[in-house]
């Protein structure tokens, strides 16, 4: 990929930082959960127990990842 965004270093946005890349990370992580929330909700709402299911486990993972995201985040922030 040779798109200046796949090639982004930091000089387009003004943000090298390593860390901002792990907040955003975590704020995905955190969007998709809620995201999953609504389509947990719309499968239930059509009775698919099933769908509903695959939904919970792909938020917990998101879930999971966030919590993960932020273990480091207060780590690398703490010095």
């Amino acid at each position: 990929m040779t798109t200046a965004y796949a090639q982004e270093t930091g000089e387009i946005t003004g943000t090298k930082d390593k860390d901002y890349n792990l907040v955003w990370f975590v704020e995905q992580c955190l969007n998709n959960a809620l995201r999953l929330e609504i389509y947990i909700a719309d499968a239930e709402r059509a009775g698919d127990r099933e769908l509903a299911d695959l939904f919970r486990r792909a938020q917990a993972e998101s879930r999971k990842g966030a919590e993960q995201g932020k273990q480091y985040l207060r780590q690398r922030l703490a010095g």
